[in-house]
């Protein structure tokens, strides 16, 4: 039977602090300017850049001073070096970047709070001093406003979508928006945001362009006729500078036509270069995204080959969230032959590739397995970054105590804007991002050997096929032409199936990544972190793919027989030395959490519980090769930070073998240390 003990969350620090392992890396900007080399980032004294982090949203960007400061050290207690200023402009938020309070009639979006505007400063500068970077969007849900000169403004979207990339006044205003803000200068760092080394790269749009066809997933869609009418002028034109005949008044605006495919995608790269070509000229230095998703044609990626680099999006869900009714499907990654192919269609050859939103969000029980497997497949393909949607919507955190209910009520009718997406509480998630640092940051996981070229020949629509076969056996990049890039090893059509050496498994070239689909296991085995997660109770009396065992899965030094059904098993070496050789290390151990006492009915929930949080215990017996010997000593480690207790041990052959979630102190964290 499953036992559970609490793990509430505390807003200003975490129970383990990591942030000594990055300590030579503070001030954030030490090393200089971002840049790009080949398909990585780097710092301009050399040093590699590679980041993992969260999004604040909407209101969590602009904190009092006293928790700018409490938020910076907790997230360099748990690794992050980066944050994703996300939803500046949201006026859904309080505040945002046009308002600090709500209440006052709010007439234009061309000047900034402030208000608004000292409190970011400050989290910069907090951030700056904790070694954490900066990633900052540009338009992602400004409203427009009557003062702001926009065409039936009442009448668009958020962010004006999608007539943002085509219509001039449009343009205008993030022009001038992108000029404000990188000019602006911050009084605690004494620097313009564009002359700071604390931003490493940015966005120009978030999640927009021209191909998906919005109309028809808005029910109470008003067309903007002025808009739509401006979009077939520039059509007609774009069609009589080609010599093509076509019915550009009455054709469907998402029809998959030649040439309608070809003007959008036309009109996609317009717009990105009049965007980067400002950036540039006003002085902005960091590397420059387009947008940041990959669906649904060919044409929107291809779109992006002058950018600096490529961003992209992904959530591991399955479950439908509404007001009243609230059904969550639970599923393990570990249960899914392919996880996520579309994640890797952005990636192109030559550029760095950073993934700016990324989930496994609560209520799935399984969701512990999200963070360990995005990041070391992350490294695996060496992307250069991630970003969690989200640590929180807001920055009053001390009174928000339970799992998915960070806002009294959903946010401008968005359900899960009350608080599903925010991990800064959740043991599953946030509580495993010290070894999801570990991997991305100091590269624990290799790249792969192997680079294949994905090739995609029709511009109207894509396919995962091949992606599927491949994210998790060798690097890959998205092509548009049967040509081989320069670097690549293979190329091969994107609706090819591609071989895996062993059926039922797949394997990442390097030998450090595995999963085993008829287990429902995965484990990470690299010198200085060594990982299992899955059905690991099912998998634990199994043979893994390197050496067959009667009792246990057996990695590289380290076997863990466990006997809790479902858990993430993570050792990571907290000094430069590997597992065998280090005197400090930590196991987090961790399968389901939730609140105390929910309710469900099947999938729908129907209460979410209340407070404290709950982590359920992971049963296990640890066995890691050691050259320490007897010395190390095992420590359980509560919410709080302090000794849970001191676990029995053995030491034979070599070997330190220990018993972890028994009776007397169970934890989830667990340091090994000398003493």
């Amino acid at each position: 039977m499953s036992r559970y003990i609490p793990m509430p969350a505390y807003p200003d620090k975490m129970p383990v602090d990591i942030s000594f392992v990055f300590e030579n890396e503070r001030p954030a900007g030490k090393h200089g300017f971002c840049r790009v080399d080949g398909e990585d980032l780097r710092f301009e004294d050399g040093t590699l850049a590679k980041f993992w982090g969260v999004c604040f949203n909407g209101g969590a960007n602009f904190p009092d001073k006293d928790y700018a400061r409490q938020v910076a050290q907790r997230l360099a207690q748990a690794g992050c070096n980066i944050v994703r200023f996300h939803q500046l402009d949201a006026e859904w938020n309080t505040p945002n970047i046009f308002s600090f309070t709500k209440g006052k009639r709010v007439t234009t979006t061309r000047k900034f709070d402030e208000r608004s505007m000292d409190a970011l400063d400050y989290l910069i500068y907090c951030l700056k001093e904790q070694g954490i970077y900066c990633l900052a969007d540009h338009i992602v849900f400004r409203k427009f406003k009557e003062g702001d000169g926009v065409e039936q403004w009442e009448l668009l979207q958020d962010e004006g979508k999608p007539w943002c990339m085509t219509n001039p006044r449009m343009i205008e205003l993030q022009k001038e928006y992108a000029t404000m803000f990188w000019n602006h200068y911050n009084p605690y760092t004494q620097l313009a945001y564009k002359d700071d080394p604390v931003f490493v790269v940015t966005g120009i749009n978030n999640e927009t362009d021209l191909f998906v066809n919005f109309t028809a997933t808005k029910v109470d869609y008003v067309p903007e006729t002025y808009y739509i009418n401006e979009f077939r002028q520039f059509f007609k034109q774009w069609l009589e500078e080609q010599g093509i005949e076509y019915d550009w008044e009455n054709c469907d605006l998402f029809t998959n036509d030649q040439p309608m495919i070809e003007f959008k995608f036309y009109m996609t790269k317009k717009y990105y270069r009049e965007m980067y070509d400002h950036l540039k000229k006003i002085g902005v230095r960091i590397p420059i995204a387009g947008t940041n998703w990959a669906k649904p044609a060919s044409a929107q990626i291809k779109a992006h080959e002058d950018m600096d680099f490529v961003e992209n999006h992904h959530y591991y869900y399955d479950w439908g969230w509404g007001n009243n009714e609230r059904i969550c499907k639970n599923r393990a990654i570990t249960a899914t032959p392919f996880v996520f192919p579309r994640l890797a269609r952005m990636k192109l050859p030559g550029k760095p590739m950073v993934v700016s939103e990324w989930s496994t969000p609560w209520p799935n029980s399984y969701r512990a397995e999200g963070p360990i497997y995005y990041a070391a497949v992350g490294a695996l393909q060496n992307w250069s970054g991630f970003t969690a949607h989200t640590y929180s919507y807001a920055g009053r955190l001390e009174r928000n105590s339970i799992l998915g209910r960070e806002q009294s009520t959903p946010v401008a009718g968005v359900p899960y804007r009350e608080g599903i997406f925010s991990c800064w509480n959740d043991p599953a998630m946030f509580g495993l991002f010290y070894h999801c640092a570990l991997i991305t940051r100091r590269c624990d996981v290799s790249p792969a050997n192997k680079k294949v070229a994905i090739s995609s020949l029709d511009m109207a629509k894509s396919a995962d096929i091949a992606y599927k076969d491949l994210l998790e056996q060798h690097r890959v990049a998205a092509v548009f032409e049967n040509k081989l890039p320069e670097g690549y090893d293979e190329l091969v059509n994107e609706r090819d199936h591609y071989p895996h050496p062993q059926p039922g498994k797949i394997i990442s070239d390097n030998g450090q990544l595995w999963r085993d689909l008829s287990k429902q296991i995965g484990a990470v085995d690299t010198p200085r972190t060594k990982i299992v997660y899955g059905n690991l109770g099912k998998g634990s009396g199994g043979a893994s793919h390197k050496k067959a065992t009667n009792v246990g899965i057996q990695l590289d030094g380290m076997n863990v027989t466990c006997y809790t059904d479902f858990a993430v098993v993570a050792l990571s070496s907290l000094s430069d030395d590997p597992i065998e050789k280090t005197d400090n290390m930590l196991l987090t151990a961790i399968g389901r959490a939730r609140n105390t006492d929910p309710v469900f009915d099947g999938e729908k929930m129907l209460d979410v519980g209340k407070a404290p949080i709950m982590a359920e215990v992971i049963q296990a017996d640890i066995r890691i090769r050691t050259d320490i010997g007897d010395k190390l000593k095992v420590w359980g480690v509560n919410a709080e930070g302090f000794y849970a207790g001191k676990l029995p041990t053995t030491y034979e052959d070599g070997v330190l073998s220990f018993r972890i979630g028994n009776e007397n102190n169970p934890a989830c964290y667990y340091l090994i240390v000398k003493e």
